[in-house]
C-alpha cells in the first residue's frame, strides 16, 4: 500500500511520505492522498531549498575618459613683502585755508523830511506804495502813510547795489518823475546814489528824502 504524501506544492512536506493513518498534512493541514513521485527522495534527505532569483549587481557609473573636469588652479604671482609695508611718514599739519566772509552790500537808508526812516532790506528792491489789491507783494521800501503819498507810484523806482560801481543805482519807473540833487532823471537810466544825496519824488517839492549809505 503506497504511503500518504502531502499534495501541497508550497508545503515543506510536499510529496514526502507521511504516516499511513495521517488524514491531513501535519505541516499545512492539507488533506493527504496517495501521490506518486517520479523520483522519490529518501526520508533522511532534507527538502531542497528553493533558490530565489538572483538580482543583477547594480551598475556603477564610470566617467568616460573625455568627461574629466577641465579646471586649472590659477597661478598667482609671488608677493614681494618688502613693498607691502611702508613706514609712516609724518607730514607737517596743513594750515587752515582762510575763507573770507561773504561780501555784503551796505545798508541804504532814505530819511524823509519828517524824520521817518526807510531802510532797504537786501541788495535791491522797489520804492513805492503798497497796493490795496490782494496778492500783490508790497515794495521793499514802502512809503505808504507819508504825507502826500499820492504822488508816489506803486512802483516808483528801482534801487540795486552795483559791485562794479561800488554804489547803489536808482532807476526812475514812475509817472511823476524823480529828481536827484534837483536834477530830473531819465526814466529807464541808472544813476548812482551817494551818501548825502537828496531825492525828490514829483515836481511839487512835497516828497523829499536824504540818502544815507552805511
Amino acid at each position: 500500500m503506497p504511503a500518504n504524501r502531502c499534495p501541497n506544492p508550497s508545503c515543506e512536506y510536499f510529496n514526502r511520505a507521511l504516516p499511513n493513518n495521517a488524514k491531513v498534512c501535519p505541516w499545512c493541514s492539507t488533506p493527504v492522498g496517495n501521490v506518486v513521485s517520479p523520483t522519490p527522495q529518501p526520508p533522511s534527505q532534507p527538502p531542497p531549498i528553493q533558490q530565489q532569483p538572483s538580482q543583477p549587481p547594480p551598475i556603477q557609473y564610470q566617467r568616460p575618459p573625455t568627461d574629466q573636469p577641465n579646471y586649472q588652479v590659477p597661478q598667482q604671482a609671488p608677493v614681494d613683502y618688502s613693498t607691502v609695508y611702508q613706514p609712516r611718514v609724518s607730514y607737517p599739519p596743513t594750515p587752515p585755508v582762510y575763507t573770507p566772509p561773504p561780501q555784503r552790500a551796505p545798508v541804504l537808508k532814505l530819511i524823509h523830511s519828517t524824520g521817518r526812516e526807510f531802510n532797504l532790506v537786501g541788495e535791491g528792491g522797489y520804492i513805492g506804495r503798497r497796493s490795496q489789491s490782494p496778492g500783490i507783494a508790497p515794495p521793499e521800501i514802502d512809503l505808504t502813510g507819508i504825507p502826500n503819498e499820492g504822488i508816489v507810484s506803486r512802483r516808483h523806482a528801482r534801487v540795486d547795489w552795483d559791485w562794479s560801481q561800488n554804489a547803489y543805482m536808482i532807476v526812475d519807473m514812475s509817472t511823476n518823475g524823480i529828481y536827484l540833487n534837483n536834477n530830473s532823471l531819465t526814466p529807464g537810466m541808472q544813476y548812482r546814489l551817494l551818501n548825502g544825496d537828496s531825492v525828490r519824488f514829483g515836481q511839487d517839492n512835497l516828497v523829499n528824502f536824504t540818502v544815507y549809505v552805511v
